[in-house]
């Protein structure tokens, strides 16, 4: 029986691993995306499998992301989940597609401001698509003779 005096104390909260605060946290998304609800009886979970397998884009000049779109539109759309649309799947993985200044750049997008997967490629497009013609054409002019 406890005493009214000395409570009984409850143990210490246990302390993280330096591996648990390195680990992903896949639960954090960015908050320019405001995800469309799932259906009532759907669950869905983006597994780190399905994240091994997106195309990578960092944000460089050299990178096309046109292509990276389709890249990664060609692998969503063969692993898409039942009972969750190809928009709800893209807008939640799409961030995991990203890496470096591409990452950066979506996390401070004004918050809500991405509500459809087609807002979202028409941002990253607008951001990416001129830096790659760019310098593209660079390319192109120093290679003529």
């Amino acid at each position: 029986m406890g005493d009214v005096e000395n409570p009984p104390r409850e143990k210490p909260p246990r302390a993280r691993t330096i591996k648990e605060f390195t680990a992903l946290d896949l639960t954090q998304v960015p908050l320019c995306i405001s995800f469309l609800a799932l259906a009532e009886n759907a669950t869905f979970e983006l597994k780190s499998g399905i994240i091994h397998q997106l195309p990578q884009f960092h944000g460089t000049s050299t990178e096309d992301p046109n292509k990276h779109l389709n890249k990664f539109h060609v692998v969503c759309s063969s692993m898409k989940p039942n009972g969750v649309t190809d928009e709800q799947f893209q807008l939640r993985a799409f961030p995991f597609s990203l890496k470096d200044a591409a990452n950066d750049w979506l996390y401070y997008l004004p918050t809500g401001s991405i509500t459809t997967w087609n807002h979202m490629k028409k941002a990253f497009l607008d951001k990416y698509f001129l830096a790659s013609l760019s310098s593209q054409l660079k390319k192109e002019i120093s290679n003529v003779e």
